[in-house]
C-alpha cells in the first residue's frame, strides 16, 4: 500500500499504526509480518508491506471483520490516507530479504501481449539484485483484487483506493545503490525492453517500522474494540 500523510498528523499517524494497527492486523490468522516506510526524501509518501500466508487470508472472514469494524482511533486516522494505492497481490517471484533499511518500490504494467516477456525478465532481475552489493532482496509481485464488497474502512477513507497492476519491490542497506538502479536496470528504457508499459511509477522509501506476528502474540494484545 501507497499513500500520504500530511506532516501535521505524521506524529500521530506513527503512533498509531505502530501500537494499534500493526497488533490488530498481525493478529488476524495468516498475517506473518507488517513493515512501513517513510519517503526517503523526506515526503508525505508512505509505503506499507505486509506478508500474508495466502491471498486467501486478504478475504478471511477474521480480515474482513477488522476492516469493518474500525477502532475509533482508525477511525479518525483513516480519512487522513490521502491518495490511496492499496494491492493484495500474488508473488510472483521473491529472493533475499523482506525487509531493510531501505526500499524502492515500482509499480508497473506490461506492454499489451508482453507478460510473460515481463514476467521472465524480472524474475531473472530479482534472482541477480538480491545478490549485489548493497541489496538484500527483490520480490515481483501481482494485484487480484479478492471477491468482496466495499469495506468500512475504503469507506471512511472517503476515495476510491487505486491499485497497482504488478509491483517490484527492491530492498537494501544502501540507499544510493537503489537510486542509481532508476538509471540503469529500471530506467524507463530498460523497463520498455523488458516488456513494460510507459508510465511505472517509482518511489524511494526509509524504513519506520518493522514486526512479526510473534511480537504481537495473543496474550500481548490490547484490548480492542
Amino acid at each position: 500500500m501507497w499513500w500520504d500523510m500530511a506532516p501535521a498528523m505524521k506524529p500521530e499517524f506513527e503512533h498509531w499504526h505502530s501500537h494499534e494497527h500493526f497488533p490488530e492486523r498481525l493478529g488476524v490468522p495468516g498475517f506473518r509480518r507488517a513493515s512501513r516506510w517513510t519517503s526517503a526524501g523526506g515526503g508525505e509518501g508512505v509505503f506499507v508491506m505486509y506478508d500474508v500466508a495466502s491471498h486467501a487470508v486478504l478475504s478471511s472472514q477474521a480480515y474482513v471483520h477488522h476492516l469493518n469494524s474500525p477502532t475509533p482511533w482508525s477511525t479518525k486516522m483513516m480519512p487522513h490516507h490521502r491518495n490511496m494505492v492499496r494491492s493484495q497481490c500474488h508473488v510472483l517471484a521473491s529472493a533475499g530479504s523482506a525487509v531493510a533499511r531501505h526500499a524502492l518500490t515500482l509499480r508497473l504494467s506490461p506492454q499489451a501481449g508482453r507478460g510473460d516477456d515481463l514476467l521472465a525478465s524480472l524474475r531473472t532481475l530479482c534472482e541477480d539484485l538480491a545478490q549485489r552489493p548493497g541489496l538484500v532482496g527483490a520480490h515481483l509481485l501481482r494485484h487480484q483484487t479478492p471477491d468482496m464488497p466495499e469495506t468500512t474502512e475504503q469507506r471512511i477513507r472517503h476515495s476510491a483506493d487505486r491499485f497497482a497492476d504488478r509491483v517490484l519491490v527492491v530492498l537494501g542497506y544502501a540507499g544510493e545503490v537503489l537510486e542509481r538502479l532508476l538509471h540503469t536496470d529500471l530506467s524507463q528504457e530498460a523497463l520498455r525492453h523488458a516488456g513494460a508499459a510507459d508510465g511505472a511509477v517509482s518511489g524511494l522509501y526509509t524504513l519506520s517500522h518493522s514486526a512479526s506476528a510473534e511480537e504481537f502474540a495473543s496474550e500481548h494484545l490490547p484490548a480492542l474494540a
